[in-house]
Order: structure tokens, then C-alpha cells, then sequence
């Protein structure tokens, strides 16, 4: 049975203008520039320029005042209402004027001290472009083109080959109609394991180790001894179980240090060396810089690459002659107007968007460095402050999720390198006189005492807790390991070295 009855509900909602004051806080300073290029090319309405005053005059009076007042005036008419001759005027027709000659858009007026925003970019190929020209280069049949192509394709980033042999005779037979049978597939496989670089086309690391030692010289005893370790003993090698080894190889400490160093210059991807050449136009192009003028830090947004925008002079002018059409206006006339009038308003909305932003990311960055103002007059890690986001929204007085979105993906130039925004937040612990010290603090000192120990025989996670307790931190043995895993530091018996 279906009841009516009416219901009073107080919800939340985000408008439209915050959704995208949001969005576009949280995008970093190269996703921002893509993101407002999109925005020029949807709307017609936004241009890029530097307006001067008069053009400011304009976009007041005429965007305000013509376009959010007065709307009625562009409201339909009645079907039934008489028409004028108006009528056949189309928007589209406006638009489809005379093509405007070349020298009219041409602006000799550029300094040669204006600054360029253009940045060059590297081009590189793929490793797998690269194992293909090199495939050209040997005889082979059309047949086993084909399965090197597919062995290639198969290949991942570091270069190995992760999928089955028979898995890749079943593509073969269902891709391309081939018919290839395992040995075949080896076959090629070891001709692209000929290729440059040495080690490619392996499918473990053993194999890889093992490709990139039999390139190298003959008669060497530390290369010969290092080609048994890797292909007899690598679960004893990997484990650094390095007495094991002297004694099963018969071999004295020196010799085994020598052959094992031959093995550490051995690079375990060789697919990630030619994958580099592509990347070497993509560097980190920071959001705020810090710098330190006499004592005194500044904080500086960039903006480099956001140009400024402002509403279309063209759009402007444009609704202002239908503006003046009135009442008597041709409902043509009012649908172009319309048009533009909406166009005009998210121009502005997103101009106002990206305002907010910056605003936004100055306050936060400019409470963020007063608030670490030690760590960036010194670079001293140990003077960091434990900071969460609650700290710096309480202080800036807006909500956690903002200060979130401004600390995600954000980079920071300081006179002490480059470093992510949000590596400057950390928890707070106490130390034995009941300081509160930042978890980072404690990090360094761990990762201070790892990089002091003796090699040969390094710290095993209790003594670790032994040291910190001796210099004032009391941490248990479990939150050490946690430390260690987020340095990505290995345990006491990987570290060994002779």
C-alpha cells in the first residue's frame, strides 16, 4: 500500500563552486596546469591573459552586473507569440563569420627578456623497442620473429620474463595461428638473451646473475668462484649464509669477499637501464619553495606554469549587444545569450576556483613552516616537531580534509633538498624526561645507529631497543621492526658483510 506524506530533512550538500575548489586543491602544481589547458579548450567563455585595468573595469561591470542581473529579460516567450524578423537569426551563424586574416592575429610584441614556459622533454624508446631493433639484426625466420616479438611483449619493466614457456605456445597458437612447441620458444629465448643489456630476458634473479657472469672474462677465480655461487649456492648466497659457502666451496674469506663483490656490481634489472632513457624528462617540479633571506624564511607558491585567466573580452562584448536587445529580443537571441551567459559564469567560477586554491595553499604552507620553523632554519631532523593535520586546521581555522588535500602530492623546496609536504607530519612519543619528540626524530636515530654499526656483525633489532633506551627513547621492540620496515631496512643477517 503506497502512503504520501511529507518529511523534513536537514542535510549537507556541497555546492557545485566547492566541489571544484576541492578537486582542484588537491592536484599538484603539473596536474593543475594539464587540468586548466582542459578547461580553456572546453570553454570558450575563459581565455589566457594578463588583463589591465580597463579589461578589469570590464569584466566588474559587465559580467556582474549584465549577467546576473536582469535574467528575466531572457526568459522564453510563449510558442504561440508573435515573432519579428529576427527570427532566421541563428547563434551558429554569428559565429560562422569571415575568416579573419593571418596578419590581423599576429602580435609582434614579445621581448627577448619575456620568460619562456615551455620545458623540454627528453624522448627515449622502451627497452622492448630496443630488443626488437636488435632482433633485426640476426637471422631469423618470419616463424621466430613472431615468438621473439611475443617473448618481448611478455617482458616486464626490469626485464624479466615472468609468464610459463607453455603459456606462451598457447598464445601463439591463439593469437597469432602459430604452432610452437617448447623448444622452439627456448630457442629464441636464448637469442634475446643474447641481447643488450646482459641478464635480459631472464626469469629469475638467478638466471639473471647467471646470464650477466658468463659475459664476463674467462680465467678470473673471483668470476669463476662468483658463477658457482650463483648457480649452486644462491639460497645460501641470498641468506648470506657466507660460512656455509667457504666450507662447501672450499674457498678462504678473502676470496669469497671478492668474488661476491664481482656479483654486487651485477645489476639485477637490466630492463630498468634502457626504461631510464625515457624517464630522464621526468623530474619533480616542487609546489612551494622555502627559503631562508637573513634569518628570515619565505615561503613562495609556484606559479610558473598557471597562467592568468580571465572571462572572454570577445564573450563579453558579445552579450552585451544582446543585453540591449531587451524584452524585444528574438528567441534565437536569447538562446545564444543564454549560452554565453553560462559560459561567462563557469569562466569566472573557475577563476574564483583557482584563486581559492592558491590562497588556500599559501595560509597552509606559510602555518606549516612556522610551525617547523627549527627544522627549516637548520635542516636538523631531530628539530621536528610531532605534527598532525589537526594542528595546522586548527590553526589556519578550516577543516582537516582541506589540509589533507593540500598535503597530498605536494613537494617543497627547502635549502636542505626537496622533500614531500606530507613527510613533514608525524605522530608524537615520549622520551624518558617526558618531552613530546616527533616519530621522525626517532627514525633518524635508528637510521643513524644502522649506518654506525659494524657490518660484519650489525644490530639485531633487541640491541637496537638497547641503544635508543641508552640515548633517552624507550620503544619496544615491535615499533623498532615497524621503523626499520618503513625505512626499508633490511634485518640483522641481511645486512652481514664480510
Amino acid at each position: 500500500m503506497l502512503n504520501q506524506k511529507l518529511q523534513q530533512r536537514l542535510i549537507q550538500k556541497l555546492s557545485p563552486q566547492q566541489v571544484l575548489v576541492m578537486r582542484l586543491l588537491q592536484e599538484p602544481i603539473l596536474a593543475l596546469e594539464q587540468r586548466i589547458k582542459q578547461e580553456i579548450e572546453e570553454n570558450p567563455g575563459l581565455e589566457e591573459t594578463t588583463p589591465d585595468e580597463d579589461e578589469k573595469d570590464i569584466q566588474e561591470d559587465v559580467v556582474t552586473d549584465s549577467v546576473e542581473s536582469d535574467e528575466d529579460e531572457f526568459r522564453e516567450e510563449p510558442e504561440e507569440e508573435s515573432r519579428n524578423e529576427n527570427d532566421d537569426f541563428s547563434f551558429e551563424d554569428y559565429l560562422a563569420e569571415d575568416e579573419i586574416p593571418e596578419y590581423k592575429l599576429y602580435a609582434n610584441n614579445k621581448s627577448p627578456d619575456d620568460e619562456i614556459r615551455e620545458t623540454p622533454l627528453a624522448s627515449g624508446i622502451s627497452f622492448q623497442d630496443h630488443l626488437l631493433s636488435q632482433l633485426g639484426m640476426n637471422r631469423v625466420t618470419d616463424k621466430q620473429y613472431i615468438i621473439a616479438s611475443t617473448i618481448v611483449g611478455n617482458l616486464d619493466e626490469p626485464g624479466y620474463l615472468l609468464r610459463e614457456i607453455p603459456a606462451l605456445c598457447d598464445d601463439l597458437a591463439f593469437n597469432h595461428g602459430i604452432e610452437a612447441n617448447e623448444q622452439e620458444v627456448e630457442e629464441v629465448l636464448r637469442i634475446i638473451q643474447g641481447f643488450d643489456p646482459p641478464g635480459i630476458g631472464a626469469r629469475n634473479l638467478q638466471e639473471c646473475l647467471s646470464l650477466q657472469l658468463e659475459r664476463l672474462s674467462q680465467g678470473s677465480k673471483s668470476i669463476e668462484l662468483a658463477r658457482v655461487i650463483v648457480k649452486d649456492y644462491f639460497i645460501e648466497f641470498s641468506k648470506k649464509h657466507y660460512d656455509k659457502i667457504m666450507l662447501k666451496t672450499r674457498s678462504s674469506e678473502p676470496e669469497l669477499k671478492n668474488a661476491i663483490a664481482e656479483i654486487q656490481k651485477l645489476n639485477p634489472k637490466p630492463g630498468v637501464s634502457i626504461s631510464d632513457i625515457s624517464r630522464e624528462g621526468n623530474y619533480i617540479i616542487p609546489d612551494f619553495t622555502i627559503s631562508n633571506q637573513d634569518g628570515i624564511l619565505e615561503v613562495t607558491l609556484n606559479s610558473r606554469n598557471v597562467p592568468d585567466l580571465s572571462p572572454n573580452r570577445q564573450y563579453i562584448e558579445m552579450l552585451r549587444e544582446y543585453s540591449a536587445g531587451g524584452k524585444n529580443a528574438s528567441k534565437s537571441s536569447k538562446d545564444a545569450a543564454t549560452f554565453i551567459r553560462q559560459k561567462l559564469d563557469a569562466a569566472r567560477n573557475f577563476i574564483d576556483a583557482i584563486r581559492q586554491r592558491q590562497d588556500t595553499l599559501y595560509v597552509t604552507m606559510q602555518a606549516i613552516m612556522e610551525y617547523q620553523k627549527d627544522y627549516f632554519m637548520t635542516g636538523d631532523e631531530t628539530k621536528l616537531k610531532p605534527m598532525i593535520l589537526k594542528d595546522i586546521a586548527t590553526i589556519i581555522n578550516m577543516d582537516i580534509s582541506t589540509v589533507s588535500r593540500v598535503a597530498n602530492s605536494k613537494y617543497v623546496q627547502t635549502p636542505f633538498g626537496t622533500f614531500l609536504l606530507k613527510s613533514f607530519f608525524s605522530e608524537s612519543m615520549q622520551n624518558t624526561k617526558g618531552e613530546e619528540i616527533s616519530t621522525r626524530e626517532i627514525k633518524k636515530i635508528l637510521q643513524d645507529c644502522i649506518e654506525a654499526e659494524d657490518k660484519s656483525d650489525p644490530f639485531t633489532d633487541d640491541h637496537l631497543v638497547d641503544l635508543l633506551k641508552e640515548k633517552g627513547y624507550n620503544i619496544a621492540r615491535r615499533t623498532i621492526a615497524k621503523y626499520r620496515e618503513q625505512l626499508n631496512i633490511p634485518v640483522a643477517r641481511l645486512r652481514k658483510e664480510l
